[in-house]
């Protein structure tokens, strides 16, 4: 039997296929705060309970599961991250009720400026503190992967400058250090913090200055090959 012959007789519901979904992560900062973005669930199983953007593979619309993750965040949050990074795969046959599931998690960062008019008009969706989703019940096993994409963010925090994604285009070195604290979980030494970071030069002067009360601090940008960079050591902590 030619190959030819073998694909157009093939079947493909010959063998048992698990549902196959995705979920996305996305994380920004606010006011001093980490936060996840959740939506409410309008539809059964776990009805009213809220959890992760996220949901089924478009055999037909969907190239890519990538294609499938911008396109759900699209519908269900209006939010389009700028990139979206593989996170896990997680696969069994007790996470949903409906079977044997598998999903595939991304996860994001963004600046909340660059997304706060589409949330506020999306009435379930919101960004929710990541100190308070231990009084939610979320659907699924969603605790679960936002925790792992939380330990990710910790990571990159050691050796990237990636954390600076959730501030606004334009900030302070401060702005910069207390992200970094938020996501690691402790204060960082301030000279050391900035000599780190102007020596990579990853960081451009904008050669305007914050509107706070007091001393006004330099705002700088990040440089477009910013995201790419790792430092050869982490962070001291």
């Amino acid at each position: 039997m030619t190959e030819e012959a073998y694909l157009r007789d093939y079947d493909p519901k010959a063998f048992d296929s698990p549902l196959l979904s995705v979920d996305a992560v996305l994380f920004t900062y606010r006011e001093g705060q980490l936060k996840v973005l959740l939506v409410e669930r309008s539809n059964h199983p776990e009805m009213g309970k809220w959890g992760l953007p996220g949901g089924f593979v478009d055999l037909e619309a969907d190239g890519t599961l990538e294609d499938t993750v911008i396109r759900k965040l699209q519908e269900k949050t209006g939010v389009v991250p700028p990139y979206v990074e593989q996170l896990s795969t997680i696969g069994n046959r007790s996470r949903d009720k409906r079977g044997w599931s598998v999903t595939v998690c991304y996860t994001a960062l963004i600046a909340h400026q660059e997304c706060e008019t589409h949330i506020d008009t999306v009435s379930d969706a919101k960004w929710v503190n990541l100190k308070d989703l231990e009084k939610l019940d979320l659907a699924f096993d969603h605790k679960s992967i936002i925790a792992a994409g939380r330990e990710r963010l910790k990571q990159k925090a050691l050796y990237s400058i990636v954390p600076a994604y959730t501030l606004p285009e334009k900030f302070t070195l401060s702005d910069l250090q207390h992200v970094h604290e938020v996501l690691l979980g402790k204060p960082l030494q301030k000279k050391s913090f900035r000599r780190r970071i102007e020596q990579a030069d990853l960081i451009v002067d904008t050669g305007e200055k914050s509107a706070e009360k007091g001393r006004p601090a330099i705002l700088y940008r990040l440089k477009p090959e910013a995201s790419r960079h790792t430092f050869i050591r982490n962070l001291e902590l």
